[in-house]
This record gives C-alpha cells, sequence and structure tokens, in this order.
C-alpha cells in the first residue's frame, strides 16, 4: 500500500482499501465447502484391507472425484490384527508404535510397514491383559501418498483417548516427559469401545493428543474422524485437545485437516462451541438403509433426519457443516457396520429423497456404498450437476413449512448459478400419494412468474407462477430450481 498516497485519498477510499486489504489477507477456512467423498464403514466395517481401500480409491477417483468426491476414508479398526473378533473384546490384538499409537497392521495394509520393519516385539515377563504388537516405522504415509496421487484426500477414524494396551505398558508420549498413565483417566471411558481410555484435561493429556496429531500430520491425513466424542457422552474438554494439537500440528506442518465429530446427536445447544472447534459433526446417531423411525436411538432412520436437519440447517456455513451421516445406498457389503451383507434397503424413490435432503441441507456428502460394485443408477444419482451445486454451493437454507406429511425446503444459489437462484424441493414423508397445488408465496419466495428446471430430470418446465397438481407418492421429493 502507498502511504503517501492514502494521505491524499477521501477517507471513504480509504476505509475501501483497508476492507479490500483485510479481505484479500482473510484465509480461506478449512472445508470451505462441504465435504464430499466415499469412507469404508457402511461396506467393509472394521475389516478393511488395502487392497480394498486402493479397489474403492481408484472408482472413487476415475468415476466420481471430476464431481466433487474426493475424500477417501478408512474407518474404524485399522489397528486390529483380528477385527472379527470385536464382539469379543478380551480376544483382540492391536498394533501400536513405542509410543503407544495405533498404527496400521502391516497384514490389513502391507505398504504401511517399512522395510527394515521387524515383526512384533519381546514377550513381556508378566503376561499383558490388552495383546499388542510393537511396531517402528509403520504408517499410512505410502497409502496416503498414493491417495494423493489420485488428487484424492485421505482420511481416518479413530476413538477419542489412549490406547488401554498403551496405559498397561505405560509407554512414553512422544516428545514429551510424560508416560500414557499420565494422561489416561481410567474412569472415563467409552460406553461402546473396548479399547481405550479417556484422557485428561491436564499437560499430560495434551502431549498425547498433540503426539497423535503430529503423527497423523506425518502420515498426510486430510481429514480425522473422532469418534465418541460428539454425543453419549459429549467430551468438549477432549474436543479442544484435539483441537489445539491439529493447529499445533498445521502450524509445524502447514497442512491442513478436517475434524469430523462423532457419533451424534451432538447438543443442540453446544452448536457454538462444535462449531468453533470442528468442521464437521454428526446430528444424529449412525443412520441407515431404513425409512421408518425404528424406536429406538439407534439405527437412525431417514424420515426422522427431516426435523434434524431442519433444527441444525441455521449453523451450516463455511468451515462449519452440520452432519446428517453417511450415506447408505448402493450395495452394502462385504462385512457392513451394521446387518447382513445387502444391496440398500431404500428404494430408489427413498435414495433420491435423501440425497434431496442432504443436498437442501447442505450436509458433508460421504457415501457409504462398495464402489467396486457401482451401478449406472446409483452413479447417476451422485453425479447429478445441479443437486451436488445445491449442497455445495448454497449461501443458506432450510425449511419453510411441514404440513400433514409434506415439507418443503428452500435454498438460496449465488445470483450466477447456472438454470436457477433459487431451490425448492418439496417432499412427502407419508405413505400414501398427496397432491401439490400452491404458490410459490406458501414457501417464502416472491410471487413471480418462474422459469424451473427439474433437477432429476433434467427437464425445462418452462415458466410457472405457482404449483399445480403435482402427485408425490409416498416418500418421493421433487427438487426444482426457480430463475426469474
Amino acid at each position: 500500500m502507498n502511504l503517501r498516497k492514502l494521505n491524499c485519498a477521501s477517507p471513504v477510499l480509504i476505509l475501501a482499501l483497508i476492507a479490500q486489504t483485510a479481505l484479500a489477507q482473510t484465509p480461506t477456512p478449512v472445508a470451505a465447502t462441504s465435504p464430499m467423498g466415499w469412507n469404508s464403514w457402511d461396506s467393509y466395517g472394521l475389516t478393511i484391507t488395502e487392497d480394498q481401500f486402493r479397489d474403492n480409491a481408484k472408482v472413487l477417483a476415475e468415476k466420481l472425484k471430476s464431481f466433487g468426491w474426493n475424500y477417501a476414508v478408512i474407518d474404524e479398526g485399522w489397528f486390529f490384527f483380528n477385527p472379527e473378533d470385536r464382539p469379543t473384546p478380551d480376544k483382540l490384538r492391536y498394533a501400536i508404535d513405542a509410543f503407544g499409537r495405533y498404527v496400521p497392521v502391516p497384514a490389513r495394509f502391507p505398504s504401511a510397514a517399512s522395510p527394515h520393519h521387524e515383526n512384533g516385539s519381546p514377550t513381556p515377563a508378566t503376561p499383558m491383559k490388552f495383546e499388542a504388537t510393537i511396531y517402528d516405522d509403520t504408517s499410512f504415509k505410502p497409502l496416503a501418498d498414493w491417495v494423493h496421487s489420485l488428487g484424492l484426500k485421505f482420511g481416518i477414524h479413530i476413538v477419542r483417548g489412549i490406547p488401554r494396551a498403551s496405559v498397561e505398558r505405560n509407554l512414553p508420549i512422544a516428545n514429551s516427559a510424560f508416560h500414557a498413565q499420565d494422561a489416561a483417566d481410567t474412569s472415563d471411558a467409552c460406553p461402546w469401545d473396548p479399547t481405550n481410555w479417556g484422557v485428561k484435561d491436564n499437560p499430560a493429556g495434551q502431549a498425547w493428543y498433540d503426539s497423535l496429531l503430529t503423527q497423523y500430520a506425518s502420515w498426510g491425513v486430510d481429514l480425522i474422524k473422532v469418534d465418541c466424542i460428539a454425543s453419549h457422552p459429549y467430551k468438549p474438554d477432549e474436543i479442544r485437545m484435539v483441537r489445539r494439537a491439529i493447529d499445533s500440528a498445521t502450524a509445524k506442518t502447514g497442512r491442513p485437516m478436517v475434524l469430523s465429530l462423532s457419533p451424534g446427536p451432538t447438543p443442540i445447544e453446544n452448536a457454538a462451541e462444535v462449531a468453533a472447534l470442528a468442521q464437521m459433526w454428526r446430528i444424529s446417531d449412525d443412520v441407515w438403509d431404513i425409512w421408518p423411525p425404528s424406536g429406538k436411538p439407534f439405527p437412525q432412520s431417514l424420515s426422522s433426519q427431516f426435523a434434524n436437519t431442519a433444527a441444525w440447517a441455521q449453523f451450516s456455513k463455511p468451515g462449519n457443516w452440520p452432519d446428517a451421516d453417511m450415506l447408505p445406498i448402493g450395495e452394502l457389503r462385504p462385512s457392513p457396520g451394521s446387518g447382513e451383507p445387502r444391496t440398500t434397503r431404500l428404494t430408489p424413490t427413498e435414495q433420491r429423497t435423501m440425497l434431496t435432503l442432504w443436498a437442501m441441507a447442505r450436509s458433508p456428502l460421504i457415501l457409504g456404498a462398495n464402489l467396486t460394485l457401482l451401478d449406472d443408477p446409483t452413479l447417476k444419482l451422485l453425479t447429478n450437476p445441479d443437486l451436488l451445486r445445491i449442497d455445495q454451493t448454497a449461501t443458506r437454507s432450510g425449511q419453510v413449512l411441514h404440513s400433514g406429511n409434506i415439507v418443503a425446503w428452500t435454498a438460496a444459489l449465488p445470483a450466477d448459478s447456472p438454470d436457477g437462484a433459487i431451490a425448492l424441493a418439496l417432499f412427502n414423508t407419508g405413505d400414501s400419494q398427496v397432491v401439490v397445488d400452491s404458490s410459490f408465496e406458501a414457501y417464502d419466495i416472491d410471487a413471480s412468474t418462474y422459469r424451473v428446471k427439474d433437477v432429476w430430470s433434467g427437464k425445462n418446465l418452462g415458466k410457472l407462477k405457482s404449483i399445480q397438481d403435482l402427485d408425490l407418492e409416498p416418500h418421493s421429493s421433487v427438487l426444482w430450481l426457480l430463475k426469474k
């Protein structure tokens, strides 16, 4: 900035230049748009291997990346030798490093082992309750490098806390004078996870998370999904420790990392707190391929997500994305995280409704299907450019009507958006057909004549002043783009 010239300028010009400079210096937030990608849980559960992951990542890169689907995430259990024994935790065997951190099992992820890797560690004199093998130089970095070579981003899942196997051995915490027992809170355990203890909110606990996130940054991790931390129980102290550790690792490496919190429902009264700490957080418990409410907290049904997304839509913005959970569509096999191997139980109509609701809510779009079995109808659903444009570019959205079984959402799109500046979605959540006759004003849309495009059919419907005789089958939706 030329100060001599500024001294001669008008105050208005000076303020404008200062504002322009400040805007130019404002960093782009991590996850400026809602993350899109694939996660292994819905098709592989705890069991995924490197070959299976690579096969799915190749399809992601070849068929979906150009549409914005770019995260490839390995979900829970990559450090188990024997994930099939998860129902009997006493039989589990873990892979850890000398600093007590989980590492990928080389037998399942061969690229993780260094060429000079020594398999195993000496048998301790005293038998250990938690059976673990300590590895040196074992890492996800080779696999992450390969993912990056495809133009994709790499993510992993962890459960909050510190491994019980590491606490039992009281292993040192990297880059600190602390040991695992200094950090562990053995009175605090995830109710459904037998692998970890909680972490104390003290210097040792922070050193533990610093060690962990430094390791992940060195591997090339772009997204870290932390489980048993957003709900039952909500653990804000540990979220803050993870946040500080990510910020520290990013400052040292220059590698930004998306923080995704799980499971839900995240308490909505804590929306401001989680928004300051994370980029994604779950708004419900696990969503699976069922339509009607199950009557239980788990699994969450598609129909129950209408209320959840409506409550959370106001909090969506660049860098903050309430997460309606993964998309359990397509082929959920060979070993889904819940239930038997199967083709999704959602009908084609319900799958389209799910994608419509997720896009209108601007939720992250994380696919659970086995991509190696991706069929043409599912691929067509996932690559609809207008649908994805709504999810990725809408500046605000929300539910504007809920009358009986009819739910309506609108989303505002950038003024230069092709085909429409307003998205309108109508849903029939009931079990009988309904006919919609209404004005656009009923959905808080200005009275006017609009050029209308049907997103799912791709057809231009001409100029309309209202909605007339629109048939909505049970569990169905329509998605229109409106432009004056």
